[in-house]
């Protein structure tokens, strides 16, 4: 049975800034931003937050739908670090908006940036189980940076928006490679969401612990998928991308264990099979549990030659959770993708200078977990809104009376 990704879409916010202005006004090192290998950073309006950014990514990917495809969605899984409720997961308020069937189940699951690939594979094994033939699922990961990051140097990376994927037995964007993935986890305080207005890391400790879940997540991948070799089993590769340079780091250490080749092919090979996965993440940021989902569809975007080829994907969470595995892709994939239009949402953006960007994340810090009664006034960031979403059809929020948030369409 054929399963995967049938649709998917990439919501990467209303507005951005270049990351070099953070740079430059935080006072920051301009060595370190090199190493980066980043360009924008999307920044939220305070009438969004995850429930906006998850129906803004999946809202385009529903449409498509018949009603038939629609109430064929048994199952709505969002991943995020970013809750609104203790208890309720932010899928109900998605359900909702989105117009799903009542006969659908309804969950959340959370481990940092791992949580949307756990998702997805807890969705594709639904699918391929057939217990009930020819249903979807819908996956969405969503998340929002915390303006507490301030004057470090996590805030140039850490980004908003959300990744929409739909699943079925008609993989048009994805089929997975069933079983052929290699796992790798152990407890470790690389970062943390301690308090809802803090986020916490020890940017070291996490590159290190990077390095060693893609190393062993890859070595227990190829346990079970008889002669995987990193370097020719994989046409592109995707990977959890907190910022480029990580990657590119990541890539080389692999690379650099396999006998005799040099610097410049690695880095040949680095351009090929790896820089198409940066075309959306460079422009974005990190968006945490979306992020390796916003590199595949890099990926995507990038192939032109006709025929499947094979991508090999991996996804780190801090804490942390890791897991390596595979799926094909094709033109017909890149075709699909093309359908929702992420760059020219992308472009649509507003360009933020670097006092109108200061004052949005403060006063997105108004709007953090456990309001209880606050109207969104737009007057606040008008000109912002009014050029990304206003008569766009987009959901926005509008304000939270008695912690129950309540949303419009733009």
């Amino acid at each position: 049975m054929n399963v995967g990704i049938e649709e998917i879409n990439i919501y990467g916010g209303p507005a951005y800034i270049d990351v070099d202005q953070i740079f430059k006004n935080r006072g920051l090192d301009m060595e370190r931003f090199e190493n980066l290998m980043m360009e924008k950073k999307s920044v939220g309006l305070p009438c969004e937050d995850p429930v906006t950014n998850a129906v803004n990514a999946a809202k385009p990917i529903i449409d498509k739908l018949s009603d038939a495809e629609r109430n064929s969605i048994a199952l709505l899984i969002t991943a995020s670090e970013s809750g609104l409720d203790f208890g309720k997961a932010i899928g109900t308020y998605v359900h909702d908006y989105l117009g799903l069937s009542r006969n659908c189940r309804i969950f959340e699951v959370k481990q940092a940036c791992f949580g949307g690939t756990a998702a997805l594979q807890t969705a594709v094994t639904y699918v391929a189980s057939n217990v009930s033939p020819g249903t979807r699922a819908l996956v969405i990961a969503t998340d929002t940076a915390r303006a507490a990051a301030k004057k470090t140097y996590a805030e140039p990376t850490q980004a908003v928006g959300a990744v929409a994927m739909l699943v079925s037995s008609n993989p048009k964007v994805m089929e997975m490679d069933l079983g052929a993935t290699g796992h790798y986890s152990y407890e470790v305080m690389d970062t943390c969401r301690p308090l809802p207005e803090l986020e916490l890391g020890d940017a070291d400790l996490s590159l290190l612990s990077y390095l060693d879940c893609f190393e062993n997540s890859f070595r227990h991948y190829a346990t079970k998928v008889e002669g995987a070799d990193f370097r020719s089993t994989f046409d592109y590769l995707a990977f959890h991308t907190p910022f480029a340079g990580m990657v590119k780091g990541a890539h080389r250490k692999m690379m650099r264990q396999i006998k005799g080749i040099s610097m410049p092919e690695i880095e040949t090979d680095f351009q090929i099979r790896v820089a198409p996965s940066l075309t959306y993440c460079v422009q974005i940021g990190n968006i945490y549990s979306a992020t390796v989902y916003a590199a595949l569809c890099g990926a995507i975007s990038r192939i032109s030659e006709p025929g499947w080829k094979r991508i090999g994907i991996f996804s780190y969470g801090s804490g942390c959770s890791s897991e390596f595995y595979s799926g094909l892709i094709s033109e017909q994939s890149a075709q699909t993708l093309k359908s929702m239009k992420i760059d020219e949402q992308l472009k649509r953006r507003y360009h933020l200078n670097f006092a109108e960007y200061d004052r949005i994340i403060d006063l997105n810090m108004e709007w953090m977990f456990g309001i209880e009664n606050k109207e969104i006034d737009l007057e606040e960031f008008y000109p912002i809104y009014e050029h990304s979403m206003k008569g766009r059809g987009l959901l926005r929020l509008s304000r939270v009376k008695d912690y129950h948030r309540e949303y419009t369409w733009s």
